[in-house]
């Protein structure tokens, strides 16, 4: 099981709502950069690693786990930066889909 959301523009209360899930690293880079979109994968967690290492290679994005889900089996991944960034690494992503 894998969900793919992006969203673009982000309120600023939707960020709130993601830094309190996030570890204190995250939290950080969200208050200290400009977050342009975010993109939210759901999935096991080695599939997390996985597709947070294939996100980074395609573009310059930052990514961090969200809390929150059931941490054992299902979690939740966010990659943040600038939209066209976000984009290329969220179609990274999509494009390993059919292999899972």
């Amino acid at each position: 099981m894998m969900s793919i959301r992006i969203i673009n523009a982000p309120h600023s209360e939707v960020l709130q709502m993601l830094q309190r899930r996030m570890p204190p690293h995250g939290r950080a880079y969200v208050r200290d950069h400009s977050i342009g979109a975010v993109g939210l994968v759901q999935s096991n967690i080695t599939d997390l690693f996985f597709f947070s290492d294939v996100a980074m290679k395609a573009a310059d994005v930052f990514t961090v786990e969200i809390y929150g889900t059931c941490p054992q089996h299902v979690t939740s991944l966010a990659v943040v930066g600038e939209l066209s960034a976000v984009r290329t690494a969220m179609d990274a992503i999509e494009a390993l889909q059919t292999s899972f």
